[in-house]
C-alpha cells in the first residue's frame, strides 16, 4: 500500500505542477466564461412537462429535424427553432411497470420506458428500441405522420439494456442492427450483436477473455472496402471499458478497449457457429508520462471522418481520480495506429505459468480474426464458413491483441484537473489562412460545455459556456455541420448553441485574441463577423499566434472614449476600484495621471473575471484619474477609468463626504444602542423566566425527596475509606468523594450501610419493609449517628416518575440475592435472610 499511496502522491504533486507551469496545455484555462444568464441571448431551449431524461439525440440535417429519445416519448424538433413538431407518447404498460416493480426495481426510477436507441432505419422510418421497464422492445416510427407502430413490436433483448444506467452502443448499417449491450435481466451476459437484415443473428461468446463486465460507450462504421487494393471489408468498432483479465494485481483493473468485428462475417461451420469470427480487441492506451497520469476509465467516443477513410480519427473521453481531484483527458486515436494493433501479434493465457503473455508460437493460416481479402477468395475462403477449425479455434481463445493502441502523439490532446469531462463532439472548420482546424465541443458533469481549438502541439479553450442551470450532467452532444449548431441534452432539458457567437466580442483585438476559427473581424462593419461565404480579404483573423497588429488604430478608435466615473472618498478610508476583464487569460494595467501605476503602491486584488485595485488609507495624494486596461499577449483592451476626489479636512459639507463620516453617524450610532438595549432586555426577560420554571421544578423535587435514616457499620472500613491526614483521633475516616454528592448528600454503598424503620422519638415507627418492596414514607426526618462524628447525617432519594431512586439499585441487588438463596429450614421464604 505504501508504494500505491506514494505513487499516488507523487501524480498528485506532478500535476500541481503542470498545473502552475504558465502556458502549460495540462492546465488550459478558457478564455472566456460565459455564465448562464448571457446565454440566454443566443440559446433556445426545449422541455416537456412531465417528460425527463432527454439522452438520446438523433439529426436528420436533410430534413432539419432533430429527433429526441426521452422517458415515456419520443419528439422530433424543429433545427434553428427547437420548435415542437410532433410528439410520441411511448409509455410501457401498467401490468409491465407491476412486473417491474415485483422483480424488486424501483418505481420510481427504473419501471419506465427509457428511449435508449433512436437512428434511421431507412428514408421512412426511424427504428427505436427503449427498456420498457425492464423488458426491452423496439418498434419503427413512421416519419410522414410521425406515429408508432403498435403492431411491428419486437423483443428488444440484446438490442436495448434492460437497465437504463447501463452503457450501451448501437447504429444501423445497410438495414442491419449492430448493438453492444447486456443480453438479460441481471446484466451479467454482455453482448455485442447483429440481427435485422438479410443475415442471421451474430454475437460473441460469453467469455471473460472476450468480454468481462464492461461498459460500452459508442460504435463507429469505418468503409474500409472503398478503394482497398486487398479487397478488404468494412468494419465495426466498439468502444468500451472492461475489467481486465491480463494483469497480475490484487486489485480489479479497468482498461479502455477497442474491439471491432467484419461487416461480412458469418460465423463458423462448425467452430463459431452464429459467433463473430472477426472479433479482435486492444487496449486503449490514454496517459501523460510527465505527469505519471493513467487513464482507464472511458466516458465517450467521438468518430471523426475524413476525406478517405484511412483519414478516420477518434476521440476519447477519460476520466480519473488522483487523491480529491477529478482529472479528465481527451486522447485523439488514429485509424491506421488501431489497424497496426490488429495485425500485430496476439496475447495467450499460459496454463503452467497462470498469467497473460504475448503469443510466440506459429500463429495459424488464414490469419486468425481476419477479414475476407481477396486473398482469401484466392485460396479457396470465400467466407467465414470456409474457415478451417484451427483458425477459428485459435480466435475463439485469442481474443485479445497483444500491442496497445497509444494516443496521438503519445500523450493526451487535453488535460483539465478538476473536471468531469461526460461527451464531446468534433468539427472540422477551415481557416482564412487554408489550414483546416479541429474544435472540440466537450461536455462536463456539472452543465458546462468547453469550446477547444487543437493546434496540434497543444489545445486553447476558446470559452466555456455554462448550457444548463442548475448543475446537471451533458448526457449527449450531437453538431448540426451545415446550420453551425449545437444540440445538447440532459435530464431535464435540450438547448441549441451556434457554434460560435461572434457578436460577444466587441473590438478587433478582441476577435483576433479569441482564436476562433469560425470568427474574423470585418474591416468594412467594424464587426466581429462570421466567416461562412465572406470575402477573406476584408476580414482580420490568426488562428495560430494570435497576432493583433493587424488591427489598426483607427479602427480601434472606433470604440468610443471611456467616460471616467467619479468617485468620492474621506482622507483615511481604504480606496476600491474594480475592473472587470473581458478574458480569463488577460491581467489589469492600472494607470494613474497616465503613468503606470507600481505594485508596491497599490494592493491587487484578483478573482476569476474580476480585479480591484485597493489603495489603503486614501489621502489627497492619490486624488486623480486612474485607468484600467485589460493586457493579453502585449495588447492592450479599453477598461474602467475613475475620477478620484479625496476630502480632508472637517469642513467638508455633508453631501460630499462619505456616509460613516458624515452627521448621519450619530443616527446610526443611536439606533445601534437602541437595538442592543432592547435585545439585553429581551435576554433578561427570558431569564427571568427560565429561573422560575427552575425554581418551580426545584420545588417539586423537594416534596417528592424522602430522607431516610442510616446506621453506618461498625466493622473496620472497607478499602473505600482512605486515612485523614487532618485527623487527631486513631479511627480511620472516609473519603468524602466515596461517600458523598456534591450537594453533600451521602452515597448508598451496598454492603457500608442498611436501611431500617425507625423515627423520631415520640414518633409511631413504620412497618417494617419488605425487600423488593416500595418504602413507605416516614411522617418525621430521623437523624442517625454518624462514625467519627457528633454530627447527623442523611440519605437524599429522590421519587418520582422520571428519576431513578438512588435506593432502586440496592433493593435490585437484594431482589437478585434473595431470588440465589436457597430458604432456610423453619424459615417464612417470604422473609429476607440478610
Amino acid at each position: 500500500m505504501a508504494p500505491r499511496r506514494l505513487l499516488a502522491l507523487a501524480s498528485l504533486i506532478a500535476l500541481a505542477t503542470a498545473a502552475t507551469t504558465p502556458g502549460s496545455s495540462w492546465s488550459a484555462v478558457p478564455r472566456k466564461t460565459v455564465p448562464y444568464a448571457e446565454l440566454e441571448e443566443v440559446a433556445k431551449r426545449f422541455s416537456r412537462g412531465g417528460v425527463s431524461h432527454y439522452l438520446t439525440l438523433t439529426l436528420d440535417e436533410a430534413e432539419a429535424l432533430l429527433y429526441v429519445g426521452a422517458r415515456e416519448a419520443v419528439f422530433a424538433l424543429a433545427t434553428g427553432t427547437v420548435e415542437l413538431k410532433a410528439a410520441i407518447s411511448w409509455e410501457a404498460p401498467a401490468e409491465k411497470k407491476a412486473e417491474c416493480i415485483q422483480k424488486g426495481k424501483n418505481n420510481q426510477t427504473d419501471c419506465f420506458n427509457y428511449v435508449r436507441f433512436l437512428q434511421s432505419y431507412n428514408s421512412s422510418h426511424l427504428y427505436a428500441c427503449g427498456t420498457y421497464a425492464f423488458q426491452p422492445k423496439c418498434t419503427y416510427i413512421e416519419l410522414s405522420g410521425f406515429t408508432l407502430d403498435q403492431v411491428a413490436f419486437e423483443d428488444g433483448k440484446g438490442k436495448c439494456p434492460y437497465d437504463p444506467t447501463k452503457g450501451h452502443t448501437g447504429l444501423i448499417v445497410d438495414g442491419e442492427l449492430y448493438s453492444a449491450t447486456f443480453n438479460n435481466f441481471l446484466g451479467t451476459e454482455p453482448v455485442i450483436l447483429r440481427n435485422l437484415g438479410p443475415h442471421y443473428s451474430m454475437k460473441t461468446e460469453y467469455l471473460t477473455s472476450w468480454l468481462n463486465e464492461p461498459h460500452f460507450v459508442a460504435s463507429a462504421y469505418v468503409q474500409e472496402s472503398a478503394g482497398s487494393s486487398t479487397g478488404d471489408d468494412d468494419k465495426v468498432y466498439f468502444f468500451f471499458s472492461e475489467r481486465a483479465v491480463e494483469y497480475d494485481c490484487y486489485a480489479e483493473q479497468v482498461v479502455a478497449r477497442v474491439a471491432r468485428v467484419c461487416k461480412g462475417d458469418v460465423g463458423g461451420a462448425r467452430t463459431l457457429q452464429k459467433k463473430w469470427t472477426t472479433f479482435l480487441k486492444a487496449r486503449l492506451v490514454c496517459s501523460a508520462p510527465e505527469q505519471q497520469l493513467h487513464f482507464n476509465r472511458l466516458q465517450a467516443v467521438f468518430t471523426l471522418p475524413g476525406a478517405d477513410w484511412q483519414d478516420t480519427t477518434f476521440f476519447g473521453v477519460f476520466q480519473a481520480r488522483w487523491g480529491d481531484v477529478d482529472v479528465s483527458a481527451i486522447c485523439r486515436y488514429h485509424i491506421l495506429e488501431v489497424k497496426k494493433a490488429f495485425e500485430g501479434p496476439y496475447k495467450e493465457y499460459r496454463e503452467q505459468a497462470q498469467k497473460w503473455g504475448r503469443y510466440s508460437d506459429e500463429v495459424p493460416s488464414p490469419r486468425p480474426g481476419a477479414c475476407i481479402t481477396d486473398w482469401h477468395r484466392r485460396n479457396g475462403f470465400a467466407s467465414s464458413l470456409e474457415l478451417p477449425d484451427n483458425t477459428l479455434n485459435f480466435a475463439k481463445k485469442h481474443p485479445l491483441m497483444d500491442e496497445p493502441v497509444p494516443p496521438h502523439r503519445g500523450r493526451p490532446l487535453l488535460l483539465k484537473k478538476d473536471a468531469n469531462f461526460t461527451q464531446l463532439v468534433v468539427d472540422r472548420v477551415p481557416g482564412l489562412d487554408g489550414t483546416v482546424y479541429e474544435v472540440l465541443f466537450i461536455g462536463t458533469g456539472d452543465g458546462w460545455v468547453h469550446k477547444a481549438l487543437n493546434l496540434g502541439a497543444r489545445v486553447h479553450l476558446v470559452e466555456e459556456l455554462q448550457v444548463f442551470e442548475p448543475a446537471q450532467p451533458v448526457e449527449s452532444l450531437v453538431l448540426a455541420g451545415r446550420k453551425k449548431l449545437l444540440f445538447a441534452g440532459s435530464r431535464f432539458q435540450v438547448a441549441q448553441l451556434p457554434l460560435a457567437d461572434c457578436a460577444r466580442y466587441q473590438s478587433c483585438t478582441d476577435c483576433v485574441l479569441a482564436r476562433d476559427p469560425y470568427c474574423a473581424w470585418s474591416r468594412n462593419a467594424s464587426l466581429c463577423v462570421r466567416t461562412d461565404g465572406l470575402n477573406g480579404s476584408q476580414l482580420v483573423q490568426d488562428v495560430l499566434s494570435s497576432d493583433t497588429r493587424a488591427c489598426t488604430l483607427p479602427q480601434v478608435a472606433k470604440q468610443g472614449p471611456i467616460t471616467p466615473k467619479n468617485v468620492t472618498v474621506v482622507a483615511g478610508t481604504d480606496l476600491v476600484l474594480t475592473c472587470r476583464l473581458g478574458s480569463n487569460l488577460a491581467q489589469a494595467l492600472w494607470t494613474f495621471e497616465g503613468r503606470a501605476l507600481a505594485a508596491e503602491q497599490a494592493l491587487v486584488l484578483r478573482d476569476a473575471r474580476l480585479r480591484a485595485l485597493v489603495v489603503p488609507g486614501a489621502g489627497a495624494q492619490h486624488s486623480g484619474t486612474y485607468r484600467c486596461f485589460s493586457e493579453e499577449q502585449g495588447a492592450r483592451l479599453g477598461g474602467e477609468a475613475y475620477r478620484v476626489a479625496v476630502l480632508t479636512g472637517t469642513g467638508v459639507p455633508l453631501e460630499t463626504r462619505a456616509p460613516l463620516e458624515s452627521l448621519g453617524l450619530v443616527w446610526v450610532v443611536a439606533v445601534c444602542l437602541g437595538a442592543l438595549c432592547l435585545v439585553l432586555a429581551l435576554v433578561v426577560l427570558s431569564l427571568w423566566r427560565r429561573l422560575r420554571e427552575e425554581l418551580g421544578k426545584g420545588a417539586k423535587a423537594i416534596e417528592s425527596t424522602l430522607v431516610y435514616p442510616i446506621e453506618l457499620p461498625k466493622e473496620p472500613p472497607s478499602p473505600r475509606f482512605v486515612p485523614s491526614a487532618a485527623s487527631d483521633s486513631d479511627e480511620k475516616l472516609w473519603d468524602p468523594a466515596s461517600y458523598y454528592y456534591s450537594d453533600g448528600s451521602l452515597k448508598i454503598v451496598p454492603g457500608h450501610a442498611a436501611c431500617r424503620n425507625g423515627g423520631p422519638p415520640g414518633a409511631a415507627s413504620p412497618p417494617a419493609a419488605i425487600p423488593g418492596q416500595p418504602l413507605h414514607s416516614p411522617t418525621r426526618i430521623h437523624l442517625g449517628p454518624l462514625r467519627g462524628s457528633s454530627s447527623n447525617g442523611y440519605i437524599r432519594l429522590a421519587l418520582g416518575a422520571e428519576e431513578r431512586p438512588p435506593c432502586a439499585d440496592l433493593a435490585e441487588e437484594l431482589r437478585r440475592k434473595l431470588q440465589q438463596r436457597q430458604p432456610l429450614p423453619d424459615s417464612n421464604p417470604e422473609e429476607s435472610s440478610v
